[in-house]
């Protein structure tokens, strides 16, 4: 039986700013993923305040929001069998400097905050991500 999910990913500003879109998609694509939907944006603080409302009461949540929309973002949907831990695993350790070698996180990441990627962390939020970024 095939366990196909979908997860979601986004090229955070710092990333983007880099015009690592590209290579970062092909990391996703060399590594099975299907990207499903995407789309590039850029959201105001209080999306992205929504966004992160699991984060609320954690010392980081105003530097997290505040960065997450002060550039532009890409935005994917991916697909692929068990693609939550697929892609987590694929993204590293939200530390780059703790992050595995040949993760995305190792390769592009700049600090802890500006760590090029974000993936959902369940199948649950995943569903709540994509609903969040891709409403029909």
């Amino acid at each position: 039986m095939s366990n196909l999910e979908q997860t979601l990913s986004i090229i955070k500003p710092d990333a983007v700013e880099r015009n690592l879109e590209n290579e970062i998609k092909e990391i996703f694509k060399n590594n099975g993923f299907l990207i499903v939907k995407e789309k590039k944006i850029q959201i105001e603080k209080s999306e992205a305040e929504k966004f992160y409302k699991v984060h609320e009461t954690k010392p980081f949540y105003s530097d997290l929001c505040a960065y997450l929309s002060s550039g532009p973002i890409v935005v994917m949907v991916l697909e692929k069998e068990n693609s939550v831990l697929a892609n987590r695993e694929l993204m590293g350790a939200t530390n780059p400097k703790e992050a595995k070698e040949g993760t995305i996180r190792k390769r592009y990441g700049i600090s802890i905050d500006k760590n090029s990627v974000h993936g959902s962390d369940s199948v649950e939020n995943a569903k709540i991500e994509i609903d969040f970024f891709f409403k029909d």
